[in-house]
């Protein structure tokens, strides 16, 4: 697990704004002001990836006031980006106010003053977003183009911007699953998409780094194949060709982002995990399994079942038996009846089917329902 959750609701009633405060002011030194301080509510995971620090969060309209003196008694040297997810907020920052929806990011240089409020502070709606910040000098871009997007509304619905939105929202929703080893690359990750993205935005992208680009690059490619996996069309050719790079280019962005894994494999491996996650879900139990195959590029069943045995030690149809037999019920019959490797797979593929077994009758009944 990546992170640490904090939760006013851990603490007694009237020290929960106060709590709120304080944790705020570890990141984002600033006065807090808010309509809901007698009965205050928020949470935030407090993530460390290196240098760079993520935290989504939710919480009561809210204030953020950071004034001059304070800059002056306090200066990190640090960028502070907002992605809203949830909620309204206006922003007056370096000579500039706007105002802030659903999937808009702006930036705020901690150096200056800043003022964020909620759009309606009456409003007992929570706000939700992803913080990160990260020091000024790890961004490779001139501090005179990046004033230019201070205090600005930018948007996180397409491009680059898009795909650093999502890959926020990913990190707080896969957090119980990640390790803290993977923490320093994650922080890397997310500082070089700002960094491309930012310059996308100023059209400054030859500023960049070329170890930046490429690790952009990577990123993107990466969205694209997972956009467009149940295309059987999507072939090695296809990206270079969606990306305006060769090849050659394109496996050696492979070669060095994916630890040596192929282009082909990469794809092969996002397919059979989707079409294994689409294999545990009840909702899907009367899809043939050969048409789950198809909706995830695998036209040929004979091609899907071989792969899938050699990556998950069973079948296709024994894998969907033996998830639909845990959202039944009794789990000791299951695994007996399965191959072991086959049943702790499921098990490490996230308990999509809630974790129990089921019995003789009820193993024979399901059975009649999966595809052969």
């Amino acid at each position: 697990m990546i992170g640490t959750v904090f939760r006013t609701e851990d603490v007694p009633a009237e020290d929960r704004f106060d709590y709120w405060r304080e944790l705020v002011v570890r990141t984002r030194s600033s006065d807090l002001i808010s309509a809901h301080t007698a009965d205050y509510w928020a949470e935030y995971r407090l993530m460390e990836l290196g240098p760079v620090t993520v935290w989504p969060s939710s919480f009561l309209p809210t204030r953020y006031r950071r004034s001059g003196k304070m800059v002056r008694r306090s200066d990190p040297e640090s960028y502070h980006l907002t992605l809203l997810l949830e909620g309204g907020l206006a922003l007056e920052h370096a000579g500039r106010t706007d105002t802030f929806g659903p999937r808009d990011l702006h930036m705020v240089d901690g150096s200056r003053p800043y003022d964020l409020r909620p759009a309606d502070d009456r409003d007992r709606r929570a706000v939700k977003g992803v913080g990160v910040d990260f020091p000024k000098a790890l961004l490779p871009l001139p501090p005179h183009l990046v004033r230019e997007l201070l205090g600005r509304g930018l948007s996180g619905r397409d491009g680059t911007g898009a795909l650093l939105a999502e890959f926020l929202v990913g990190l707080d929703r896969q957090a119980n699953t990640l390790q803290p080893s993977d923490a320093p690359r994650l922080g890397t990750v997310v500082l070089d998409l700002v960094s491309a993205w930012f310059a996308q935005v100023l059209d400054a992208e030859a500023a960049l780094p070329q170890e930046s680009r490429q690790r952009a690059t990577a990123q993107r490619i990466q969205a694209f194949i997972r956009q467009n996996l149940h295309d059987p069309e999507l072939t090695p050719s296809a990206i270079a060709a969606a990306h305006h790079i060769s090849r050659s280019h394109l496996y050696r962005i492979f070669q060095q982002e994916s630890q040596g894994e192929t282009v082909a494999a990469w794809i092969r491996g996002r397919r059979l995990e989707s079409a294994r996650r689409d294999l545990a879900d009840s909702s899907l139990g009367s899809t043939p399994i050969h048409a789950v195959a198809a909706r995830w590029g695998f036209p040929r069943a004979s091609e899907f079942t071989r792969a899938f045995r050699t990556a998950y030690g069973c079948s296709p149809r024994e894998y969907r038996l033996h998830a639909l037999s845990e959202l039944e019920g009794a789990r000791h019959l299951a695994q007996e009846v399965l191959p072991s490797r086959c049943g702790d797979d499921l098990d490490a593929a996230g308990q999509a089917g809630g974790g129990v077994v089921v019995d003789g009758d009820r193993d024979r009944r399901l059975a009649r329902h999966v595809e052969h």
